[in-house]
C-alpha cells in the first residue's frame, strides 16, 4: 500500500492547495455568518472529495487484474490522459495571470459570499471539490491509482481517507482554527486572502504542471 500512497500524495496536495476554495472560505470567515456558512462549506468540500474519489476508485477496480509484475496499458492510458489533461488546464492558468500591476478577477459569486446560508455554502463547497475540472481530474487521478493498484478494500478505504484528510486540510484548518479563536484569526486570514488573489493563477499553474507531468511519467510508466 506504500507505495500507492506515494503516488497519491501528490494528488491530494494538488487538491488542497487549490487556491480558489481557500480563497472562499476566508470569505466566508470574514462573514457576518462566519460560523454557519463557513461549517457548511468545509462539509461539502469534505463530502465532495469523498464522492469523486470512492467513484472513480470503484470505476478503477473494473479493470480486469494482471500480474502485478506486467504492463498495464488500460491504467496507463487512463494517468496519461489525466495528466495531459492536467497539463492543459496548467497552461490555461498560466495564461489567464494578471500581467504586474493588475487586479486579479475573482468569480462572480463570491461577491455574494455576505449573502450566502449555510445550506448554499454546502453546496457550493461539494460543487468547487467534486465538479471544479481541476480538482475533479485530481481526484480521478487518486480513485485510478487506488482502484486499479489490486489493493483489498481494507487498504483502499485507508488510501481514500489518507487523500482526504490531506486534500481537506487546506479549508478545514482555517475553519476549526476560526471556530476555535476567531479574534486572533481575522488579521492572518485577510493577509492569506490577499496573498492568494493576487497570486492564485501562478500557483495553480505550477501545480498542475508539475503534477500533470508526474502523472504522465506514471502512465508511460504502466506499460
Amino acid at each position: 500500500m506504500g507505495p500507492v500512497i506515494g503516488d497519491i500524495l501528490p494528488l491530494a496536495l494538488g487538491v488542497a492547495i487549490s487556491p480558489i476554495p481557500i480563497i472562499a472560505a476566508i470569505l466566508m470567515l470574514l462573514s457576518p455568518k462566519a460560523k454557519g456558512t463557513s461549517v457548511g462549506f468545509l462539509l461539502g468540500w469534505v463530502f465532495g472529495i469523498i464522492v469523486a474519489v470512492v467513484l472513480f476508485t470503484l470505476l478503477a477496480s473494473i479493470i480486469p487484474e494482471s500480474d502485478p509484475d506486467a504492463s498495464k496499458p488500460i491504467s496507463g492510458v487512463i494517468k496519461i490522459l489525466l495528466g495531459l489533461g492536467l497539463l492543459f488546464l496548467a497552461l490555461k492558468q498560466w495564461r489567464s495571470r494578471p500581467a504586474p500591476g493588475e487586479e486579479p478577477e475573482l468569480p462572480k459569486w463570491m461577491s455574494a459570499i455576505d449573502r450566502m446560508t449555510a445550506g448554499k455554502a454546502l453546496g457550493l463547497g461539494f460543487l468547487l471539490s467534486a465538479v471544479n475540472p481541476k480538482n475533479l481530474l485530481m481526484a480521478a487521478g487518486a480513485g485510478v491509482v487506488i482502484g486499479s493498484a489490486g489493493l483489498a478494500v481494507g487498504d483502499q478505504t485507508v488510501a481514500v481517507v489518507v487523500f482526504v484528510l490531506i486534500a481537506a486540510c487546506s479549508v478545514a484548518i482555517p475553519v476549526i482554527g476560526y471556530l476555535l479563536a476567531s479574534k486572533r484569526m481575522a488579521g492572518p486570514l485577510e493577509s492569506l486572502r490577499g496573498w492568494l488573489v493576487h497570486n492564485n493563477a501562478t500557483v495553480m499553474a505550477v501545480l498542475l504542471l508539475v503534477i500533470g507531468v508526474v502523472m504522465v511519467g506514471k502512465g508511460i510508466g504502466s506499460f
